[in-house]
């Protein structure tokens, strides 16, 4: 990358540093705080990074960010959809297409995500793909940040890898597939005629598994809203939540928070990995 567009990628990522305010992104303001905006090392965490690599971006100095990088970066400080192609384009990297890991997260939906510190919480795409977590729900449901290509949508690792069902007791098992594959239908017919992510994902599966090629050939339609689940954690056991989902607009992102379902213990138990942490996560990712 040319060191002229180094430099201006320095200068874009402090004048969009100096514009949030700490308890925009869920951080204390704190005492002496002698900047208008984020300190660097406050973005370093939010976006993943170390503070010296952090730094040496602003600097216009450095290595070529990666298109992860560039995507956390722009999560952390709150780009705008316009403003994170821009940050892409600065860095010489192509900007991503819709749907994948490296979509751009509705600023509504971050700010509610900041606003659930201590409630398991992720953005999704209507097709299942992990855009964000918050701590808690990586400690419910392992790490996706790793996650690329067709694995990033969990419908399409339900149905091709057996491993991702262990997050739920196998008596769920058909049920949950029922609904995947009516929500799916669902989220598809939403889509763009022109769309062909979705259509790519369904022929795969349609090639793949037999048990989604029998239900899809039942044409149930519904989108998932609300669900009771049973999840598998691999230090607690089981724990019961209500799935709740806000929709973005246009149907193509979600908001998923969880919460302890009535009647049952969960709510100790959430609050008990909300002290484990994610150290003692070690089954497969939702």
């Amino acid at each position: 990358m040319g060191s002229a567009k180094y430099t201006e990628l320095g200068a874009f990522l402090r004048s969009r540093r100096a514009r949030i305010r700490p308890a925009d992104v869920g951080l204390a303001h704190g005492p002496r705080r002698r900047v208008p905006g984020l300190r660097r090392e406050e973005v370093a965490q939010l976006a993943g990074a170390s503070a010296d690599y952090y730094n040496e971006l602003e600097r216009g100095a450095g290595s070529q960010p990666s298109e992860q990088m560039i995507a956390a970066l722009a999560r952390a400080l709150r780009l705008t959809a316009d403003e994170r192609d821009y940050l892409y384009r600065l860095a010489g990297r192509p900007v991503p297409t819709h749907g994948g890991p490296a979509s751009h997260v509705h600023p509504g939906m971050l700010d509610l995500l900041t606003r659930l510190p201590s409630t398991p919480a992720q953005v999704i795409t209507d097709l299942h793909v992990t855009l964000v977590q918050n701590r808690p729900a990586v400690a419910l449901l392992g790490d996706h940040s790793g996650l690329r290509g067709a694995r990033a949508s969990f419908v399409h690792r339900w149905f091709t890898e057996p491993a991702s069902r262990q997050l739920y007791p196998e008596a769920d098992h058909p049920a949950q597939s029922r609904a995947f594959v009516a929500d799916l239908r669902a989220a598809a017919a939403r889509r763009d005629a022109k769309d062909t992510e979705a259509r790519s994902m369904i022929s795969a599966l349609l090639a793949a598994s037999a048990e989604f090629a029998a239900l899809w050939a039942e044409h149930e339609v519904a989108f998932r809203r609300d669900d009771r689940k049973r999840l598998l954690h691999p230090a607690l056991g089981l724990i019961e939540v209500n799935c709740l989902n806000l929709f973005s607009e246009d149907g193509r992102q979600r908001l998923l928070w969880f919460t302890p379902a009535a009647g049952t213990d969960s709510a100790g138990l959430l609050d008990l990995l909300a002290v484990l942490g994610t150290q003692e996560v070690t089954g497969p990712a939702r």
